[in-house]
């Protein structure tokens, strides 16, 4: 059962409704409170995780599902994408070496740069789940005195 204030939607794994995901991810995410730049970011992360689902996992077969959850956190959001296709090879997705000069491949670098925690989950008898969390910045750090 999702938690209170989960937001989920299931688009086809074609790239033409990724609209959808972008929108929810912006409007939940301005809706908890994260600034405008910080939000794009967010977006352009979870854009890149579904287009690596779409890509990967179904071979850009367009009649697939992709579940997109969002659940909000006592400082930020959890988003959860959720896909059924064929399970990653770990050594696949770990972001490759940014020194390493050749087209592609940064995806992963970036979801990791924009979020502060991300998680794949193999265990389902088929798919991944990737949890990604974003907290909300404060002005201030914990441990600084006002």
């Amino acid at each position: 059962m999702p938690a209170e204030g989960t937001v989920s939607i299931r688009i086809p794994s074609d790239p033409k409704h990724l609209y959808l995901m972008r929108r929810l991810v912006q409007e939940v995410s301005l809706a908890h409170g994260f600034p405008e730049d910080e939000v794009r970011r967010i977006v352009l992360a979870m854009d890149e995780a579904c287009t690596n689902v779409i890509r990967y996992a179904y071979d850009e077969e367009p009649n697939e599902s992709i579940d997109i959850e969002a659940r909000p956190l006592e400082d930020g959001l959890q988003f959860t994408v959720i896909d059924y296709g064929r399970k990653p090879d770990p050594a696949a997705i770990a972001p490759r070496a940014l020194e390493e000069i050749r087209p592609g491949g940064l995806g992963t670098h970036f979801i990791q740069m924009v979020m502060d925690e991300v998680r794949y989950d193999t265990s389902p008898v088929r798919g991944t789940r990737l949890c990604l969390v974003k907290h909300r910045k404060s002005s201030s750090k914990p441990d600084e005195k006002a």
